[in-house]
């Protein structure tokens, strides 16, 4: 009987009406060398019926606690049937770019049925050359970009001709009884002003860099003196201001999106990272520096002060590879939006990068899970109306960036080799209504653009500054070559 994480909880707790918190990606595929030339729904089926035990996100629907009085548990979906999962839509003629993306933006605006287990996939035919594309998308209170990675992994193959898997060794979990979830819900009841004391003790170290509070009056006095009590005297770098700019991005969102994706080549991004001693993390913030930039400027919206960006953080271990749920942390970084120069903006993305892993390096690797942890599970119904209210007040960040590391081999799903894998995330009101997220592929880097047309409707656009961004990034490493 596994719970909720105290973030995993808030992932669910932050759905809305205009807020569905789901993570996807659309992966892109040629069905000629699977061994029926086809990749077909029935063949989908029959894949995973056979695979889903390998991954508890698959296998596993959200048991509530009674009255909402805890956070609530995972438990095997009795009635699981594929029909609850699996779709199959065909795209509108001529099959190109827009219509894919048109489809994936209204699936992905669709909340999850959270009376079975929290993932979906759709099976997407009509497109151009005769490719397909599958479109899976899985509740972010049980995975994590990683973990989703993962998941997705146990459904693909090395070669088109699929791998065969072991049944299951061990029964299924068994649901949670009701007593024991209302026993547990009075335990913490009754713990929870401990623990939430706990958790701030373990957070207060690093209030100064947390978006926000770190710009309330004393909240640098207040992180040294934890520090000092807590005898942490490891020096950290000091941090530039972590005030989010008013911008078009932030504000309430609608329930509409849109989607566009686009890849560049990932050596071209690898070359300019080795040319000026950066990490390729380093470069994608980059071209996403000057792409902001570039969009800004055109709505004259462009501010004389960095963006802020969340970038999300692996922190899952070895020992936690078979668990539903995130292990995920958040780095909290300016981005230099505000440097004219390309190659000036470049180096400053190293320069604050640096900066920003040092100081991530020195804080708790939980300090997201932390600051949930100090909500009472009762009061986190309330978040959607907290987002709400922060988004206009005071956003805390900008967007949230995001860069996957994926595989540099080819896989196959159904025999069907995938050619790309477009990541498309989360927007919320609190982090903005627009969102960055990019998965390494075979030799590619493939970016996945979603937005609230509220806040960016012309997202096609942002795509081209993007590709602009990385074809003046690669020039710049030519005018450094040796005549």
């Amino acid at each position: 009987m596994t719970q909720l994480t105290a973030l995993d909880a808030q992932f669910l707790s932050a759905e809305s009406a205009t807020t569905a918190a789901h993570v996807a990606g659309v992966a892109i595929l040629d069905p000629s060398c699977a061994p029926s030339g086809a990749i077909t729904r029935a063949g989908l089926a029959a894949l995973l019926l056979e695979r889903r035990h390998l991954s508890p996100a698959l296998s596993l629907r959200v048991a509530g606690v009674p009255f909402g009085l805890d956070r609530p548990y995972w438990a095997p979906d009795p009635e699981f049937s594929i029909d609850n999962h699996l779709f199959e839509v065909e795209l509108p003629a001529p099959g190109g770019e827009a219509e894919l993306a048109e489809t994936v933006a209204a699936l992905h605006a669709r909340h999850l049925d959270r009376d079975h287990p929290l993932w979906e996939m759709h099976l997407i035919t009509g497109l151009a050359d005769g490719r397909v594309a599958v479109y899976t998308k899985v509740h972010h209170a049980a995975i994590d970009g990683v973990s989703g990675a993962e998941t997705l992994a146990t459904l693909l193959d090395l070669s088109p001709e699929p791998r065969s898997v072991e049944p299951p060794s061990c029964p299924p979990p068994q649901a949670p009884h009701v007593f024991d979830m209302l026993a547990g819900a009075a335990v913490r009841a009754a713990s929870h002003p401990a623990q939430a004391v706990l958790s701030l003790a373990r957070a207060a170290g690093d209030l100064d860099a947390i978006p926000i509070v770190s710009a309330l009056p004393g909240s640098r006095l207040i992180a040294k003196a934890a520090r000092f009590v807590t005898r942490d005297a490891r020096p950290r770098p000091d941090l530039p201001s972590l005030s989010a700019p008013r911008t078009p991005l932030n504000g309430p969102i609608s329930a509409e999106r849109r989607f566009a994706y686009g890849s560049v080549p990932l050596k071209d991004v690898k070359h300019v990272a080795k040319s000026f001693g950066l990490s390729v993390n380093d470069v994608v913030m980059a071209v996403c520096s000057s792409a902001l930039r570039a969009w800004l400027d055109e709505h004259d919206a462009l501010p004389d002060q960095p963006l802020i960006a969340a970038v999300p953080v692996a922190v899952r271990t070895a020992s936690a590879r078979d668990c539903a749920g995130n292990q995920i942390s958040a780095m909290i970084t300016p981005m230099p939006t505000h440097v004219a120069g390309a190659r000036e903006r470049l180096i400053a993305t190293g320069e604050t990068m640096r900066t920003a892993k040092r100081r991530f390096a020195m804080s708790p690797a939980s300090w997201v899970n932390e600051l949930c942890a100090m909500l009472p599970a009762p009061i986190s119904a309330l978040t959607p109306a907290v987002f709400k209210l922060a988004s206009m007040a005071f956003p805390p960040i900008n967007l949230i960036i995001s860069n996957v590391p994926g595989p540099q081999f080819p896989l196959y799903l159904c025999g069907g080799r995938v050619l790309s894998y477009y990541p498309v995330s989360v927007l919320t009101d609190v982090s903005g209504g627009l969102n960055i997220t990019c998965f390494s592929y075979d030799g590619a880097l493939d970016f996945g653009i979603v937005s609230c047309p509220t806040r960016v409707d012309d997202e096609w656009r942002l795509m081209h500054h993007l590709h602009a961004a990385m074809d003046e990034l690669t020039a710049l490493t030519r005018d450094l070559a040796p005549v």
